[in-house]
């Protein structure tokens, strides 16, 4: 369940706030082959199943950008905030791919939130959004989210 934030003035001072768990998420097949028709990227790694099993890692593997997309479905499962006019998802920084996620693995997001300021009439946050897989200790993914809340 999102922590939540009823303005976004309600960040400021928050920084070390410690984000639960979302809900594991299935990358299956299927959308590891999806995300490769969008992106282009087809290769054998990510969607050649029977290559794959030849491969190091023993089967497919997600591709590391799919990883990193989906901190955008964890995100509101971790923070929500609310109270402002409009808000704008200015980038990320520090992205670290750390270990590979084998497709029919279940992932998840925990986070925390890192910095917050005040920055041109609106509250930006830095939330650091680490994926983790089920069964291993190593996380997919480390990447911090910038956002900036537009108060009402």
């Amino acid at each position: 369940m999102a922590v939540v934030f009823e303005k976004p003035a309600d960040l400021l001072g928050k920084e070390g706030t410690q984000l639960p768990p979302t809900e594991w998420l299935l990358v299956d097949q299927d959308r590891v082959n999806g995300f490769a028709d969008v992106t282009g990227d087809h290769q054998w790694i990510h969607v050649d199943v029977e290559r794959a099993k030849d491969g190091p890692f023993g089967g497919t593997i997600v591709h590391g950008y799919l990883t990193m997309s989906l901190v955008n479905y964890f995100l509101p499962q971790l923070i929500e905030v609310r109270g402002f006019a409009h808000a704008v998802n200015v980038g990320a920084d520090r992205l670290r791919f750390l270990s590979p996620v084998k497709v029919g693995s279940r992932i998840r997001g925990v986070g925390e939130v890192v910095s917050v300021e005040e920055v041109k009439g609106a509250i930006q946050s830095v939330v650091r959004v680490t994926v983790e897989i089920e069964g291993q200790e190593k996380p997919a993914c480390v990447l911090d989210t910038i956002s900036r809340y537009f108060p009402e």
